[in-house]
């Protein structure tokens, strides 16, 4: 009966024991983990509560775009002419920076037109214009929210009545929260004032004094 004893208090030693180590290690991580983000900025882009799909059919919200400066711009699929000059001009801007930068720099087209620019055809402009999808992201979403999207980033269309739309060409440059930092209506060649303000944004933050 007292082995019997001696065993369970052994036991019950043990099991407080690793409780103890499970809940260290809990603290541990917590503190050495990364820690959530600080909610949005009330002017940030990703504010827009909209669920979106790319070129590969993946879902995502605009909020998990965070992190990183963004160039984004709207645009159609059927445009013939002032769509395709304005990805080239985003390309071409793109291509106008060194490597680590362009390593830090996400590129988001969004189709004024999700009726037509489903999944496939989106990702046949992805193909057509030779964009790398490690960083370009075409996406859709419903109409409300390419409204809203539009809205938010100051950019005005109109669909006609032949299908075809009139809207504003513009790239938008967007901090790593969001938030509008310059655009640019120049299509057709780099602007060099908007690629200068890019590559500001690009520059990693500097250390804190200590």
């Amino acid at each position: 009966m007292k082995r019997l004893t001696t065993r369970r208090h052994g036991l019950w030693l043990l099991n407080l024991i690793l409780l103890g180590a499970l809940a260290w290690s809990g603290a541990s991580i917590a503190q050495t983990g990364s820690a959530p983000h600080a909610p949005l900025p009330g002017d940030s882009v990703y504010q827009v509560p909209a669920t979106m799909v790319d070129q590969d059919g993946h879902p995502f919200k605009l909020e998990q775009r965070r992190g990183h400066p963004a160039l984004v711009s709207m645009f159609y699929n059927a445009c013939q002419f002032v769509c395709p000059m304005l990805i080239d001009t985003l390309r071409s801007t793109e291509q106008g920076l060194t490597p680590k930068e362009r390593a830090r720099l996400s590129m988001m087209l969004i189709t004024f037109d999700p009726a037509r620019d489903d999944v496939k055809a989106l990702k046949s402009v992805v193909d057509q214009h030779g964009l790398d999808p490690a960083r370009w992201t075409l996406a859709r979403t419903d109409a409300a929210s390419v409204r809203k999207i539009a809205a938010t980033l100051g950019i005005q269309y109109r669909r006609l009545a032949n299908g075809e739309y009139n809207h504003t060409t513009v790239l938008i440059l967007l901090d790593a929260d969001g938030r509008i930092l310059g655009r640019t209506r120049k299509i057709g060649a780099i602007d060099p004032a908007f690629l200068k303000l890019v590559r500001q944004a690009l520059r990693p933050a500097a250390a804190p004094a200590s």
